[in-house]
């Protein structure tokens, strides 16, 4: 599979990028969870096409989409990898700095997982027990609190009786925002805090507050990937870590698996939409870019074609939930298509 190198003219440049001289590498940043993937992609993508092998770095889903925002040319970045889905905040941020075509591409699914040390107890989480565990104000016997827990038995009496200690993503990763939304705010509404919360603080406040973590040391934010959580847990073997599906799926030597609300976390169950705590993982591409930088369209074709993205490719062999509607992410790059305005 061999593509001719594209022939960029210093005008057609000009037009797009503001530079004299398209670099001929392709630059991606962003996502810890896309990471690995699109690595699989760039190291294929370089063996397989008459192009360099594209530069791929993590930084968080946040940090890689306000990258993508800077501007654009040469200097900026082409794609930012993303765990969730971009906010009207970078689109601003793009609009403002001239980057007014962004393309997005839904590579799959994922899901977050919570696992501890493969020799530890077994825990079968809820939302409720997260945000009783973790949150800074819980209810009671009636009333709000500062959470007093200190032992996920005193969180649920079907816990074990450890110690409470989480390492959490911190709040520039993209996990972390599926995580606010799917685990504390689930939580705290399940658990009666929000009705509890607006009660006492007013609707908006008292919402914002389900996201208000304790800050006695058990709630523990990890700013680098993974790895680094698997490193807290091999140091600290009682405590619990959030982990993509996939990272988990290739240690399951070091970790054991949590199920939440009775689901076993897996390919399968996230397929089905059994498993609550799953995620859509992207990429953004900006469209000025496109025929400018050698391989970018050639590129994004090849990442989401049915060989690489389908359910016999190497992304899910390494643990990507294949995306159901992949023939339409594929029409919609073919075409170049940006992305529409946020609903």
């Amino acid at each position: 599979m061999k593509a001719t190198r594209l022939a960029v003219s210093a005008l057609a440049l000009t037009a797009a990028a503001g530079v004299a001289e398209a670099r001929d590498q392709i630059q991606i940043a962003g996502s810890s969870t896309v990471l690995p993937y699109a690595t699989i992609v760039a190291e294929a993508f370089g063996e397989n096409f008459d192009f360099p092998t594209p530069v791929v770095e993590g930084g968080g889903s946040g940090a890689g989409r306000k990258k993508l925002c800077e501007g654009v040319g040469e200097t900026t970045i082409d794609i930012a990898n993303s765990s969730s889905r971009i906010k009207q905040s970078d689109i601003d941020l793009c609009t403002q700095n001239g980057v007014t075509g962004i393309m997005e591409v839904r590579i799959g699914y994922d899901g977050i997982v919570f696992a501890s040390d493969v020799n530890g107890a077994e825990f079968a989480f809820t939302p409720a027990d997260w945000y009783n565990a973790l949150a800074a104000e819980v209810v009671k016997d009636g009333a709000l609190v500062a959470n007093p827990n200190k032992t996920w038995a005193d969180v649920n009496p079907a816990l074990p009786a450890q110690d409470i200690l989480a390492f959490i993503p911190g709040t520039k990763h993209g996990t972390r925002e599926v995580f606010d939304v799917k685990v504390l705010e689930a939580g705290c509404q399940a658990s009666g805090a929000e009705e509890a919360l607006v009660a006492a603080k007013g609707e908006e406040d008292g919402k914002k507050a389900c996201l208000s973590l304790r800050t006695d040391g058990v709630s523990v934010d990890v700013d680098g990937d993974y790895t680094e959580t698997l490193a807290r847990l091999d140091a600290n073997k009682n405590a619990i870590g959030v982990f993509g599906l996939s990272f988990y799926q290739n240690n399951t030597d070091k970790l054991r698996v949590a199920t939440m609300d009775g689901v076993v976390p897996s390919v399968e169950t996230i397929a089905a939409g059994d498993y609550p705590v799953s995620r859509p993982l992207f990429f953004y591409v900006k469209t000025a870019h496109l025929g400018v930088i050698p391989g970018l369209q050639e590129y994004i074709d090849f990442f989401v074609s049915d060989e690489i993205a389908g359910p016999d490719g190497p992304l899910a062999a390494y643990g990507l939930v294949s995306d159901p509607e992949l023939a339409k992410t594929q029409e919609m790059v073919a075409a170049g298509t940006p992305m529409a305005p946020l609903n």
